[in-house]
């Protein structure tokens, strides 16, 4: 089998390639190291072609890396709700122009089994549902979210109109291993992780009591690939931990004194997927407990040495315009 992963280099697509390469399969990784690093694949050098190329570049072709592909993962895009405010015509380029383009390129595969499209929990704003199924009113809050929620249409719009075999997969605050370290202020492991390993208070947003549907990393890669196995096409999927989990509670598992912020505009108090659905049609169930995934973390905070620490002031300048835009 031959898969191609856009965004291969990255967090979520670095791990994909490692399941994929376990598998046997021929790997083509697409990626323009925006915020991949080669360093997530280097043990795979020799077993996987790598192509430095950015898909949201319409004078790029991309259709000889597509051309007899089976399976398709795309996880490229940009992330983070501060930069898409600040730049939203940049993240159309790289979330929807980019989609497109891969959609395009895939469509022309003799070979195609499933188009596998990484979507955005974001697309549910501030759900009204919890558990939030995927029948939830549609209502992003920023342009990040958006430009995610328009991919997933173009994707579901595409296999409806040429008879492609794709699913979409919502993902729901991914975290595990290799997660980015640069960037401006989002993820709240990185965030505290490099806090700690600095001896600096760990900022907690609000009172802390906002619960996250914390999913690691490689159950969201194996819902992918289950999804991509299937039958199933057409068909859009939360992929959840199914439970939330409190900041006050990721700090007492991460240990560390505590600093707290103003209450971010457009974050919901909660996240939380219904996973009934993919459980019932794909049967894959989370296997990773919230517990097991942060000991893990810990076990390689190292990772997270040459990652900006980030304290008060540094926040509240480099969410300035979340505020402004937001409130």
């Amino acid at each position: 089998m031959k898969a191609v992963v856009t965004g291969g280099a990255g967090f979520i697509g670095s791990h994909m390639v490692d399941l994929l390469v376990s598998k046997d399969y021929e790997v083509i990784v697409i990626d323009n190291l925006a915020n991949g690093r080669l360093d997530n694949i280097e043990h795979h050098k020799g077993k996987v072609k790598f192509v430095q190329a950015d898909i949201g570049d319409y004078d790029i072709s991309l259709d000889e890396y597509f051309s007899d592909v089976d399976y398709v993962f795309h996880y490229a895009a940009l992330a983070d709700i501060v930069p898409s405010i600040n730049n939203p015509v940049k993240y159309h380029k790289a979330n929807v122009d980019g989609t497109i383009n891969v959609l395009e390129a895939a469509k022309k595969s003799k070979n195609l089994k499933k188009f596998v499209y990484a979507a955005s929990s974001s697309c549910y704003g501030i759900p009204d549902i919890y558990p939030t199924p995927e029948t939830s009113p549609i209502a992003p809050e920023y342009p990040y979210a958006h430009t995610k929620t328009v991919g997933e249409q173009y994707v579901m719009h595409w296999g409806q109109l040429y008879n492609m075999p794709v699913v979409s997969m919502r993902f729901f605050n991914v975290y595990g291993i290799r997660h980015r370290t640069s960037g401006t202020y989002g993820a709240v492991f990185g965030v505290f992780l490099a806090q700690l390993l600095n001896n600096k208070p760990l900022t907690i947003v609000g009172d802390g009591e906002q619960t996250r549907d914390f999913t690691y990393v490689t159950d969201v890669v194996d819902a992918c690939y289950i999804a991509a196995q299937s039958n199933v096409t057409n068909e859009i999927f939360n992929v959840g931990s199914d439970n939330t989990y409190s900041i006050n509670y990721l700090v007492e598992l991460l240990g560390g004194e505590k600093k707290f912020i103003p209450k971010r505009p457009g974050e919901p108090d909660c996240t939380y997927a219904d996973i009934t659905k993919i459980k019932k049609v794909l049967g894959w169930t989370p296997k990773v407990s919230f517990e097991d995934g942060v000991k893990i973390m810990l076990e390689n905070i190292e990772q997270w040495r040459e990652a900006p620490v980030w304290d008060e002031d540094s926040i509240k300048d480099a969410t300035k315009e979340w505020f402004e835009c937001l409130s």
